[in-house]
């Protein structure tokens, strides 16, 4: 299999040298800055058993791709993204007929639960993965993995329910690339789970790390309005134990120089100044299935606007006090 990563930045730009590490042909797709920095200098790749640099093919667009029955398709871009990049990949052929959306599997490397349902109007042959993988784009073709001894978990299923070879197959490269890769029936129910911890991104990005009891507690009630919706609407998420005997000690964190580690993705973005976030896919999804089912969600409806608030201004991640922050929560409770 030939895995081309749709967005490589930091998940992507980790998945992508791990397998590239371990023997896997992989061509990263990139925009911009990020693009030429890949194409001039190749990949870097920080890990706690070392930086590695690997020159990797290299495209910004599907165009340049001669796509093969052999290739996976692992779309990495942020959620606000997926639209875009599905269309673009979907129609593009397949050597020995078909199109991208018609033969060849894509896999959903991202937080929320929205791209799985994007990508299957698109794509026949969907798989939804749950990425535990603590990464950080450094610098435009730098990507730090402060994982060990796996860099990552990344818990990997069919769309809506099911497995297949495919996974099993795909698994089992990852597996040899530093990844565990449990291949589940149910792998929704895990990214659900996921979602619910990703409440804590906007909170992340427009407070700073969640250190004070104060942001904490905000999380906590975003929590509490997540579950209530889930449970609203028939969902069923992964819990907190249940996650955390998966993990079972397999994967923790070690900082190359000792300092505090960055924010996580959200953070991350605005740190870069994109001009977007995605929080409509995570604070909004709860805040959408509110809306649906019937339960307020008032927590993180401000967390969405402001953390969207953030992104189009482009104001500094971590500026608002966490007092500030509960202080809007507060005025709209």
């Amino acid at each position: 299999m030939r895995y081309i990563i749709v967005g490589a930045g930091a998940v992507g730009g980790a998945i992508g040298g791990r397998l590239a590490e371990a023997g896997h042909d992989v061509v990263l797709v990139a925009r911009g800055v990020q693009y030429e920095a890949l194409r001039e200098d190749g990949l870097r790749l920080n890990t706690p058993d070392g930086p590695r640099t690997h020159r990797l093919p290299v495209v910004d667009r599907p165009e340049a791709v001669d796509l093969t029955p052999d290739d996976v398709l692992v779309l990495a871009v942020k959620t606000q993204d997926s639209i875009a990049a599905l269309d673009a990949w979907s129609a593009r052929p397949v050597a020995g007929g078909g199109t991208a959306g018609e033969q060849l599997p894509l896999v959903c490397a991202q937080n929320g639960v929205e791209s799985e349902r994007l990508a299957l109007r698109r794509f026949q042959h969907v798989y939804g993965m749950c990425v535990w993988l603590p990464a950080t784009f450094v610098r435009p073709g730098e990507v730090s993995a402060a994982g060990t001894p796996l860099t990552g978990i990344l818990h990997l299923g069919r769309y809506p329910v099911g497995t297949d070879g495919t996974a099993e197959r795909i698994a089992a490269d990852l597996e040899k690339s530093m990844l565990l890769a449990p291949v589940v029936s149910d792998v929704m129910r895990w990214k659900y789970g996921k979602l619910l911890s990703n409440l804590a991104n906007a909170i992340e990005a427009v407070t700073g790390l969640l250190t004070e009891d104060d942001a904490v507690a905000l999380f906590k009630r975003a929590l509490a309005e997540g579950r209530a919706v889930l449970a609203a609407a028939g969902i069923d998420a992964v819990g907190q134990e249940e996650q955390a005997k998966a993990r079972g000690g397999r994967i923790r964190f070690e900082p190359f120089d000792g300092s505090p580690r960055d924010g996580g993705s959200s953070w991350q973005s605005l740190s870069r100044g994109t001009g977007t976030i995605e929080a409509d896919y995570l604070n909004g999804e709860i805040a959408l299935l509110g809306r649906l089912h019937g339960v307020p969600t008032p927590v993180n409806d401000v967390l969405q606007r402001t953390a969207n608030t953030f992104a189009r201004e482009r104001r500094e991640p971590g500026s608002m006090s966490v007092a500030e922050l509960t202080a809007l929560v507060d005025a709209t409770s």
